[in-house]
């Protein structure tokens, strides 16, 4: 089967886990959540840490979806990855879940048009910076999609990363001058408060954010 093929699809989804957890990441970090996590990537960023999503992944309905989220009995989900928005079916998706009185968040990782969605989502963008090895790939078109209520968040492995995260954060602004901001240190790459120190030395208007999941769960590879 061609993988690739499979992503085309409006009315299933090839899904890796779905898991009820603390969420990790975002401003929501602490809450608990449902997780969808979607198979599939475009990028392969040097410090993934869900590789084992870029391929598995059994195709489910979208209805089969939504039965499984539900049984958590919690307004919370989060569609994520992988790439969500690699397959055509995640914003019916997200619009089912909505539909439910689920609050829907959507972490993707900024490389295909956001405005797909629907309005109600709350879309995490992430932004990659140089030593991800995929910083080209970013579409920039994206920060004009973005909205209030979402959030755009910056992985730095080094002094590099922040540089550029700073440049893109200045360009942000002038679109969006009170969306929020997320520093994110690569987890045994960059240190959390030698990044905090840059932070406050330039005043920069961004969270130092750590993944919160890591600290609690540290080692655990899925389910997290």
């Amino acid at each position: 089967m061609n993988f690739n093929a499979t992503y085309q699809s409006l009315s299933s989804l090839r899904v890796n886990e779905i898991f009820f957890s603390i969420q990790g990441e975002s401003l929501y970090a602490g809450r608990p959540c449902v997780f969808v996590r979607l198979a599939g990537c475009n990028l392969r960023c040097a410090y993934c840490d869900t590789k084992y999503a870029w391929s598995e992944g059994s195709r489910m309905e979208i209805s089969q979806i939504i039965d499984a989220v539900k049984k958590y009995r919690f307004p919370m989900a989060e569609i994520t990855g992988g790439e969500p928005l690699m397959q055509a079916g995640t914003p019916e998706l997200a619009r089912r879940l909505l539909d439910e009185k689920i609050e829907v968040l959507i972490e993707t990782n900024g490389t295909y048009p956001i405005d797909t969605l629907p309005e109600g989502c709350i879309k995490i963008m992430d932004v990659k910076c140089p030593a991800s090895g995929e910083s080209s790939k970013t579409d920039f078109d994206n920060i004009g999609r973005l909205d209030r209520k979402d959030q755009v968040k910056f992985v730095v492995c080094d002094r590099n990363d922040y540089e550029y995260a700073k440049d893109v954060i200045r360009q942000l602004r002038g679109v969006h001058p009170a969306i929020p901001v997320l520093i994110s240190p690569a987890a045994g790459m960059a240190d959390a408060a030698e990044v905090a120190a840059w932070i406050i030395e330039d005043r920069l208007d961004a969270r130092l954010h750590l993944q919160l999941h890591k600290i609690i769960w540290p080692g655990a590879a899925k389910g997290v």
